[in-house]
């Protein structure tokens, strides 16, 4: 795998991990196309790698050619780009199926690293998992080659599967991250600090490394706690998409709650009973 002259497309926010990571495991990353001129220039000094802003400048007799780019973009390139029949086509989105290469090349795949991505915060790349999927068996173990070379957690994942990853990924990552954007503006109302939020924020990321989110959750929802529910929403009552989405949550971490057995006799189901046998 490590004498296969691979192309990077993108020069976004994965592609900006990808490469340095592409060039420390060895592997011969030869060009960087990026359609943004800065961009492209940028990492390209960064790798001290080859680097294009011109469609026509890609190295058209590559091995592989790897997609760093936006899911709508993706289908335009092959209007214009010309690459070798034999050539493996890789994407790295979490919701595009592979079958957008179907058309274009007979060897493709995708290479999906699991992480959410900044270019100026370093990772370890290795630690990252990468779900791949690939049109055929022999493709599929070229591209495993290529990820175990990047990853030590490579997974095997279809497109369809894939969707509800990325999904479960943005109720973790980008509605999470949202959230501390409103608890920030909360905040700045009062002229408070985020940074006391922070010990919080770390700790409750660190308790689901060791156990379920279920058992992690705490609050006044999970322990229903109606006056405290009551206050929250009278604080927010200036603003009721806020106030709407207070509820909604607290109302769906509340449904989430294991009921007790009192709870389930209460509301007519039977109690929960030994058995002897």
């Amino acid at each position: 795998m490590r004498d296969k002259k691979i192309v990077l497309l993108g020069a976004g926010n994965i592609a900006t991990h990808l490469a340095p990571a592409l060039l420390k495991a060895g592997l011969n990353l030869c060009q960087i196309y990026s359609r943004t001129p800065e961009a492209a220039r940028e990492l390209g000094k960064k790798t001290g790698i080859s680097f294009t802003s011109e469609m026509a400048d890609i190295y058209p007799d590559c091995d592989i050619y790897i997609f760093c780019v936006s899911d709508d973009v993706l289908p335009s390139f092959f209007k214009s780009i010309r690459i070798h029949p034999d050539a493996l086509l890789l994407h790295t989105s979490g919701s595009v199926s592979m079958e957008v290469f179907r058309s274009h090349a007979g060897h493709y795949g995708v290479l999906y690293p699991l992480q959410t991505f900044t270019k100026k915060r370093d990772l370890d790349f290795h630690e990252i998992p990468l779900c791949i999927e690939a049109v055929d068996a022999a493709t599929l173990k070229d591209i495993r080659k290529l990820a175990e070379e990047l990853s030590g957690r490579v997974v095997e994942i279809s497109s369809e599967k894939r969707k509800i990853l990325h999904l479960a990924a943005v109720f973790a990552n980008n509605f999470v991250n949202h959230l501390y954007g409103i608890a920030g503006k909360i905040l700045e109302k009062e002229q408070l600090e985020f940074d006391l939020l922070r010990p919080l924020i770390f700790e409750t990321a660190h308790k689901i490394l060791l156990m379920p989110p279920e058992q992690a959750q705490t609050g006044p929802a999970r322990r229903g706690d109606e006056g405290i529910l009551n206050m929250h929403k009278a604080l927010l009552k200036g603003d009721c998409k806020l106030s709407e989405l207070y509820t909604m949550l607290s109302d769906s971490i509340r449904e989430s709650v294991p009921k007790s057995a009192e709870q389930k006799h209460e509301e007519g189901q039977p109690p929960l009973t030994l058995s002897l046998w």
